[in-house]
């Protein structure tokens, strides 16, 4: 019954006028940015953080959470058409889709992904609604120890499931802890690696961070690419509504893909990407009906399962995020971000002394899933067009856009430099092949870190064998040592390498 009534409360918040518009503008955002190839959630959701700062705090996370899920139902728009995944998530769904589109099939493919994506995210948002008020009692009893040791553990789970190599991932995660030691040291009030600069006293700007290297960096690294790379959609969509036969295999599809999203989407590192690239490599291993095609040749559960793992998975990695305070990736951390510029702090206690908040931006997710089947199946021709604009008419727009959200938070000119500084340290990190989202992870959870950290010590009087002597601290530290000896061991690594591998 606790269930039903926290849900009606969250509606009734949800469904007022303002959150609504901000639902709609958030879908229709992250849609925008998911069609655009080059423009993720990360960058899109950086730039606008200064814009939260005028809003109400429900509306600013029903908007940011729109801009989230919305993307990933975008990117597998250019992905099918365009045989280029406007998101990180939609690689694999490039696989099949694209090959259904060659075949005329772009309307049943898009509906697979659309119809998929939509199941997939009521599921997720359900198994949110279930699960957190548990996870937030659990979260109650824990100590500065128990949260330390728990910020190592999600820290050293996104660099296990950080696509690439295992070392990049690690200089990323302690390049961002640095980053976030920057500033004045709150106990004794001393400046610390600040190099005299007065700007750098409070602290590097997260703001400034988040957009430098996702935003800047992204732009910079499309404009390196010839504008004949990409590739125009011509041909018309025609025949949307998949045929009982599609219907009948995709079914199953999307039923493993959301229960496979479900879970990996609580991850630290990336859950809606590995659930993707998981979920189709589960597809692959199934056995093929009489009369199926391959995968790879416009399968239409190559379509189904990777949509809707990656839309489960991103609904579901809002639980860790809720109830613990954790952010499993980069654009939780974002989010972390705007609660904090709210003067909420992210953990168990926003469900007790922000309940409106809580449960309304879970029940804007189910709306917001709605309105984003009405957003892309009727209007695929407008998205169509979008993939004509030339890139060097966006990017002045978007720069110019950054650079004025930026100033604001701070009216600070030097901020700008700043980003403009990341953003070729983000440029440098995508040629050498280096993910950034660890380093946005180690520098939210840095500062954290440091303070549990000293006050686990405080109350133990110095010493540090409360991290081992308070059993939930002792197995999440063993957690953490056990996950990184296995994924080092020679036949794990091997694995892990090849399930980033596209085909």
């Amino acid at each position: 019954m606790d269930l039903i009534q926290n849900l009606s409360l969250g509606f009734s918040v949800a469904f007022t006028a303002q959150n609504l518009l901000y639902a709609f503008v958030g879908c229709l955002l992250g849609t925008l940015i998911g069609v655009l190839p080059g423009l993720g959630p990360v960058a899109t959701i950086a730039m606008l953080l200064p814009v939260t700062y005028g809003l109400e705090p429900v509306s600013a996370l029903i908007m940011l959470a729109g801009i989230y899920y919305g993307a990933q139902y975008g990117g597998s728009t250019t992905a099918i058409l365009v045989n280029l995944p406007g998101e990180s998530s939609s690689v694999v769904t490039v696989l099949d889709g694209y090959q259904m589109a060659r075949r005329g099939r772009a309307g049943p493919a898009l509906a697979a992904a659309g119809i998929g994506s939509f199941f997939a995210g009521c599921v997720g948002t359900l198994v949110l609604a279930a699960f957190a008020p548990p996870l937030t009692e659990v979260a109650l009893s824990f100590g500065p120890a128990e949260y330390f040791a728990l910020m190592i553990l999600g820290l050293i789970g996104a660099v296990v499931l950080a696509s690439g190599s295992l070392i990049k991932a690690l200089a990323m995660i302690v390049l961002g802890l640095l980053l976030g030691l920057v500033g004045t040291d709150i106990n004794s009030g001393v400046a610390r690696f600040s190099f005299d600069v007065p700007e750098l006293t409070d602290g590097i700007n997260f703001v400034v961070v988040a957009m430098g290297i996702f935003g800047y960096g992204e732009i910079i690294a499309n404009l390196a690419q010839d504008e004949s790379e990409r590739e125009v959609f011509t041909g018309k969509v025609t025949g949307i509504f998949p045929t009982a036969e599609d219907f009948k295999r995709m079914f199953p599809a999307m039923i493993r893909g959301t229960a496979l999203g479900s879970a990996l989407g609580i991850l630290p590192g990336g859950g809606a990407l590995l659930s993707s690239f998981a979920a189709y490599t589960i597809e692959k291993k199934t056995k093929l009906k009489p009369g199926e095609l391959p995968f790879g040749q416009g399968n239409i559960r190559g379509v189904a399962a990777p949509e809707s793992a990656n839309n489960a998975g991103s609904q579901t990695s809002f639980i860790p995020l809720l109830t613990l305070g954790i952010p499993p990736n980069a654009v939780m951390a974002l989010m972390v971000g705007a609660m904090t510029i709210h003067n909420i702090q992210p953990g168990p206690q926003v469900m007790t002394s922000n309940p409106d908040l809580f449960w309304g931006l879970i029940a804007s997710m189910w709306i917001g899933n709605a309105m984003l089947i009405i957003l892309n199946l009727p209007l695929i021709g407008m998205w169509i067009k979008l993939l004509t604009v030339p890139y060097k008419w966006l990017y002045p727009a978007i720069v110019l856009f950054c650079a004025i959200g930026v100033f604001s938070t701070n009216n600070n000119s030097f901020d700008i430099w700043m980003v403009a500084a990341f953003g070729l340290i983000g440029y440098v990190f995508i040629k050498l092949g280096c993910e950034p989202a660890p380093l946005l992870l180690g520098f939210i959870l840095g500062p954290m870190m440091e303070e549990y950290l000293r006050r686990a010590l405080l109350i133990s009087r110095g010493d540090w064998s409360v991290f081992v002597t308070r059993p939930i601290s002792a197995s999440l530290l063993a957690a953490a040592v056990l996950l990184l000896v296995i994924v080092l061991l020679p036949a794990v690594k091997k694995k892990r390498e090849e399930a980033f591998v596209e085909e």
